[in-house]
């Protein structure tokens, strides 16, 4: 299996930069899985491909790394990516310019934050000691720019913080967006409801291995990175129980439920067992899965992991083609871009 087979030409101008004005008019491409067919319709639209008895499952994690932008004691500058709370005065971060800035260091943030280098991460990140450190957090806050992904090329603005966050994020400690999910509101949720669709909610905190590139040409060799998943009783029962189809969005949610059902001490189809725990579960062509019946996703970067697990879901070649298309037809890619249903 070559990384090669995942490749597609992505003209940068079809690379989202903004966000659409309203969450469900962005775009909705429709893949049948069966026949191949493509629909081309508007992302409210997907009421229609759901049914009184479905189940519709969520990734309520919430974006809660920030960027904050600084200096050294020496004056130069520094930019600090904040990725978790380690104990009450700790805080892990990715810096830049990484060979400049030592264990040792001191760091200044606006008139109000600094920190000291404590310590060096294994994966090249450092410890922040942040003083004062019973306001760390809230000027981490204040001061943090969104860390939108880095083929966002524009200046993040303070619209980003609520506009690259999901209408039911809740569970704090993710580095970026479950971005399938961004395209819902809580009408259009509410309208699932009154349908007969269940919903469910599960946890998967999306780390910064998401964004770091397949380096090997045989996909088979590639380490997946380990993440965050909470798949609570309410869920796994939700998901277990469901009378129709179960409905994932987002590739994060479809890899913590397959997780959850690698996990299960029953094996059947939709059956899942509460799991709490980090998952490297890398799906890919040849993975049956036990769980996910259509997917709703994102358009995703070439050769990556997230473009695999769908070719893996839908089929590479028919995969292959609907992008195709959504290149022909100027759908628009990535995070802030347009969705594809996948049934």
């Amino acid at each position: 299996m070559r990384l090669s087979e995942f490749d597609y030409v992505l003209p940068t101008e079809l690379i989202a930069q903004e966000p659409v004005k309203e969450r469900e008019k962005s775009r909705l491409l429709v893949l049948h899985r069966e026949s191949g067919r493509i629909e081309h319709r508007t992302f409210i639209d997907i009421l229609e491909y759901l049914s009184p008895g479905d189940l519709a499952v969520f990734n309520d994690t919430r974006v809660t790394a920030a960027r904050l932008r600084g200096r050294k004691k020496t004056g130069g500058v520094v930019e600090a990516l904040i990725l978790r709370r380690v104990d009450s005065s700790r805080w892990e971060a990715l810096v830049k310019p990484g060979r400049r800035v030592h264990v040792g260091a001191k760091l200044f943030f606006g008139d109000e934050l600094e920190a000291d280098v404590v310590e060096r991460t294994p994966d090249g990140g450092r410890i922040l000691e942040m003083r004062p450190t019973d306001k760390a957090g809230e000027l981490i806050e204040k001061l943090g720019e969104t860390p939108l992904p880095p083929y966002i090329t524009r200046p993040s603005r303070q619209s980003d913080k609520e506009r690259y966050q999901t209408v039911y994020a809740r569970a704090n400690g993710s580095y970026a967006a479950p971005t399938a999910g961004l395209h819902f509101t809580p009408e259009l949720i509410a309208e699932l409801r009154r349908k007969g669709v269940g919903t469910a909610f599960i946890t998967l905190h999306v780390g910064i291995g998401t964004f770091r590139p397949v380096r090997v040409e045989n996909v088979l060799e590639h380490e997946m990175h380990s993440e965050f998943v909470e798949v609570g009783s309410e869920a796994a029962e939700a998901v277990s129980e469901a009378a129709g189809k179960i409905f994932v969005v987002g590739t994060t949610t479809a890899r913590a439920l397959e997780s959850a059902a690698c996990a299960s001490t029953e094996g059947g189809s939709h059956s899942v067992d509460e799991f709490h725990g980090e998952t490297d579960l890398f799906i890919k062509p040849g993975y049956s899965f036990r769980v996910v019946d259509r997917l709703v996703t994102n358009f995703h970067l070439p050769k990556s992991t997230l473009l695999i697990l769908v070719s893996a879901f839908a089929g590479t070649d028919l995969i292959r083609r609907a992008y195709e298309e959504a290149v022909a037809q100027r759908y628009r890619f990535l995070s802030f871009g347009d969705a594809m249903l996948i049934i």
